[in-house]
C-alpha cells in the first residue's frame, strides 16, 4: 500500500543538506524499501510540488562503542530530491 508518510520519514538537516537548498534540492531520510518512483510520488503528494529528479544513497551505520561492547548504528536510506524550477517546499525553509 502506498502511504507517503511511511515513505518520507524525516528531512535531513545537516550543513550539506542546507547548502543543497540553494540548488533547489532537498534531502530526506526515507524507508529502505522505497524506490525512486515511490519517493517522487510521496514528495509530490505531501508537499504539493513537482519533482524533477531523485537520487538515492544507502547509508551504512556508523561503528559505535560503549565500554567493552561494540556495534553499529542502524543503516538507513537517504534521498536527494531535485525540484523543478520555481518550486520550493515552504515548511522546510528558514
Amino acid at each position: 500500500m502506498f502511504d507517503p508518510r511511511k515513505i518520507i520519514i524525516e528531512p535531513v538537516l545537516s550543513e550539506k543538506a542546507l547548502r543543497l537548498r540553494e540548488y533547489n534540492q532537498y534531502v530526506f531520510k526515507v524507508a529502505k524499501e522505497a524506490n525512486k518512483i515511490d519517493i517522487k510520488r510521496a514528495v509530490e503528494e505531501l508537499f504539493k510540488v513537482k519533482v524533477e529528479k531523485v537520487r538515492t544513497i544507502n547509508m551504512r551505520g556508523k561503528p559505535r562503542r560503549l565500554g567493552i561492547f561494540s556495534g553499529r548504528t542502524s543503516s538507513w536510506k537517504k534521498a536527494i530530491v531535485t525540484l523543478k524550477e520555481g518550486e520550493k517546499i515552504e515548511g522546510l525553509e528558514r
